[in-house]
């Protein structure tokens, strides 16, 4: 919504909003009315996993940007439904990315995570394959004299969004209970709503120019990581309580494919700068169409069928990383949740 908020902005000469929610449609939609009158607007209700519906809203509106932003990103959920992960958030990419091409749209730009770097959860492990077939369409579509650009942002948690912590910690605070944190040591990335739209944009004007792009993913500087215990802290102080006095803090323990630390980047991975002080090129493994197509073919087979095992295997084989990560991520869980529950019983 953000996104849409500041592209009206700009004045463009027609919206196209597609959700597969109705309700998030209309809030959008009345917004819209208020705030920018003047801007033609067409609602569309979609699922990207609808490989024809998708094509078809394409073909017939004729869009010259897309905007990417359709995933299931709740990684306990997902890790409990590695299909349903799979076919939102890889196939439904391939069918936004394939149906950009048909229809000579301009530039996609597709919103991934930085969970996606060295993957612990079947969520990032997607959304890394996701960007893979992205990569791989870019530079199919530039070797071909295409012109349909790719465009890959990858970032971190974005303050107040659907799912986030801070949310959380003010319902708990409405409702007088104690605030959750899972563990005292877990740190992550954030950045605010518009802020993470703004520099969407910014990539997205870096990543048509055919001179610097070059089968690169763009990240998003975010500062340094804050650990969540002194989010939560903050979050007491500034509703007027004290931290551990007024409310208590309560740790949970790791949940099922969480780390402790998130990534921007890979080891490996080269980060060069662009003309955008908060914007930087990382230029993971780089996947052959053919090869990442035939993977996604498969893997979405599995998915179909509803092989949930297979799915996460298939995973480990495509994404190498992930089975590495995630059984170290395990180790550090198990080793923390003990960890954890220890000092709980000492207080």
């Amino acid at each position: 919504s953000e996104l849409v908020r500041q592209i009206a902005a700009l004045s463009p000469s027609e919206i196209i909003l597609a959700d597969n929610s109705e309700h998030a449609l209309y809030q959008i939609d009345r917004e819209m009315s208020v705030a920018f009158p003047n801007i033609p607007r067409t609602l569309v209700i979609l699922d990207v996993r609808n490989r024809d519906a998708v094509f078809r809203t394409v073909e017939q509106l004729k869009p010259e940007f897309i905007f990417h932003a359709a995933a299931l990103k709740h990684v306990p959920i997902v890790e409990s439904q590695p299909c349903e992960g799979l076919l939102t958030n890889v196939v439904g990419s391939q069918n936004v990315a394939d149906a950009a091409v048909a229809g000579k749209v301009r530039a996609m730009v597709m919103v991934s995570t930085d969970k996606a770097v060295n993957p612990a959860n079947v969520m990032g492990a997607t959304k890394r394959m996701a960007e893979a077939y992205c990569q791989a369409l870019d530079s199919d579509v530039r070797e071909h004299c295409g012109i349909t650009r790719f465009v890959t942002v990858r970032f971190g948690n974005v303050l107040g969004s659907n799912g986030s912590v801070v949310p959380l910690f003010q319902r708990q605070l409405a409702q007088g209970a104690a605030l959750t944190v899972t563990h005292p040591d877990v740190e992550r990335f954030f950045m605010t709503i518009p802020e993470a739209s703004r520099l969407i944009l910014e990539a997205m004007l870096v990543g048509m120019d055919d001179n610097k792009a070059n089968q690169g993913i763009f990240v998003l500087d975010m500062g340094r990581p804050v650990k969540i215990i002194d989010l939560a802290r903050q979050v007491i102080r500034l509703s007027g309580l004290r931290p551990d006095v007024d409310v208590k803090i309560i740790y949970t323990g790791l949940r099922a494919g969480e780390k402790l630390y998130e990534e921007l980047m890979h080891e490996t991975e080269n980060l060069l700068p662009t003309d955008h002080a908060s914007v930087m090129v990382a230029q993971p493994r780089f996947v052959q169409l053919k090869a990442v197509q035939k993977q996604v073919s498969l893997i979405s087979a599995a998915a179909q069928e509803g092989d949930n095992d297979e799915v996460v295997r298939l995973l480990k084989v495509y994404i190498p990383e992930f089975d590495r990560t995630a059984n170290e991520a395990k180790k550090i869980r198990d080793k923390a949740t003990n960890v954890v529950y220890f000092q709980e019983n000492i207080l």
